[in-house]
């Protein structure tokens, strides 16, 4: 073959691939072991985003059931007095009136020294330590409730001495089935339901409830809400949250307090979040080592193959062509240990979420991301290596060997 023929020769790429497999073969331990650094660095970070997201998509679930819409309206104090300022009677009323309000409840305290018990014969001191509460017909719908077993407040006359119970209400008074009846100020009350533990406002757990109506008719209920649930669309909440103070107290809106109980939970999204840039830059770490691992694995293999390289010089293979093969065996250890490092990162993602009963989340941007950067760091890893190669003469190579 002429010397233009030599020059003119061509790598393909299957001849590529089987050249870098050959080498990555004929050093199994080591290829092994350079790949499990690798594999090592992307299973970490796999393994930290897909528990954070599949944490996140348990959260998320639990959220969407409870709602993150959910506003709460309170009396404000005045600052003069120190003394909270009453909403009016027409509270609820006029904030279901704001655009943007899918519905609106409202509980009022009983506020004179009024306990609820068993029945009459009950010690007046041994309380329960349960909150008697006058609410209206919304109030399921606004917290989003269920009831234990029993029927709701709207199912018996308003004006008719009718009580629902928390759960904890229910324990502790010892009721167990509806129309049993308990003991409220001068009168017997007739208990409709009980409700299901409340997770986003345990408060409920330990109230007992009865209808403004009755609350007013045979309690010292004043009419004044103390503490009113609003849900919005989620898309609505902040607009809606501008409005609510004036809605709910037009002469005074600077004594109207707007909570929002999930800003909490939000709060600790942002912890998540950032305890996950923590974990993942620890994963770059120990990617970023195995990419050195396949660096030292190349440039050694480079020196123990000098009689192999100068062999192929001599037959004719260009410095493009051994440029070309030590690279394409750096890809190959770098996508091996990429591949092995995903399927690892998935693997205990999946076992972790199984047994924590959450949902399996994987971004499918993560292990793509992931593989490619392996691929990244492999041909920067690679690129010393095959250059040194490329550029040893054949002489030298064949007398040294």
């Amino acid at each position: 073959m002429s010397g233009n023929g030599l020059s003119r020769a061509k790598l393909r790429g299957a001849d590529l691939i089987r050249l870098g497999a050959h080498g990555l073969r004929s050093r199994p331990m080591r290829a092994v072991l350079s790949a499990a650094g690798i594999a090592i660095g992307i299973a970490a970070m796999l393994a930290v985003i897909g528990i954070s997201t599949s944490s996140q998509a348990h959260l998320d679930a639990e959220l969407d059931e409870l709602g993150t819409n959910l506003l709460t309206v309170t009396p404000g104090e005045n600052p003069d007095t120190g003394e909270p300022v009453p909403l009016p009677e027409t509270a609820a009323h006029t904030i279901a009136r704001v655009d943007g309000v899918d519905v609106v409840s409202a509980t009022g305290a009983i506020k004179e020294d009024i306990g609820v018990y068993r029945n009459e014969r009950v010690n007046p001191a041994e309380t329960n330590g349960l909150e008697l509460l006058a609410t209206d017909r919304n109030l399921l719908r606004a917290l989003r409730a269920e009831l234990s077993w029993g029927t709701w407040l709207d199912n018996a006359p308003e004006r008719y001495p009718t009580a629902v119970l928390g759960h904890r209400a229910a324990h502790r008074l010892g009721v167990t089935q509806p129309g049993e009846q308990i003991w409220i100020g001068d009168r017997y009350f007739t208990v409709l339901g009980v409700l299901s533990p409340v997770e986003l406002t345990p408060e409920m757990d330990t109230a007992v409830l009865v209808n403004a109506g009755a609350a007013k008719r045979y309690l010292p209920y004043d009419g004044h809400p103390t503490l009113l649930y609003e849900r919005s669309p989620d898309a609505l909440v902040e607009t809606v949250r501008t409005q609510l103070a004036r809605a709910a107290n037009p002469e005074n809106p600077q004594y109207v307090t707007v909570s929002r109980p999930s800003d909490a939970l939000k709060a600790r999204q942002a912890a998540e979040a950032s305890f996950t840039g923590l974990l993942v830059g620890l994963g770059g770490v120990a990617l970023l080592v195995g990419g050195i691992g396949v660096a030292n694995t190349m440039v050694i293999s480079v020196i123990e193959r000098r009689r192999e390289i100068g062999l192929r010089r001599a037959l004719g293979a260009t410095r493009r062509h051994i440029t070309r093969q030590f690279l394409a065996e750096a890809l190959l250890l770098s996508a091996l240990g990429g591949l092995a490092g995903a399927a690892l990162g998935a693997a205990v993602t999946a076992g972790y979420a199984t047994s924590q009963d959450w949902p399996t989340a994987v971004p499918l941007a993560a292990p793509l991301g992931g593989v490619a950067a392996t691929v990244v760091i492999g041909a920067l890893a690679g690129i010393y290596p095959a250059l040194r190669a490329a550029r040893t003469p054949p002489t030298v190579a064949l007398s040294s060997a």
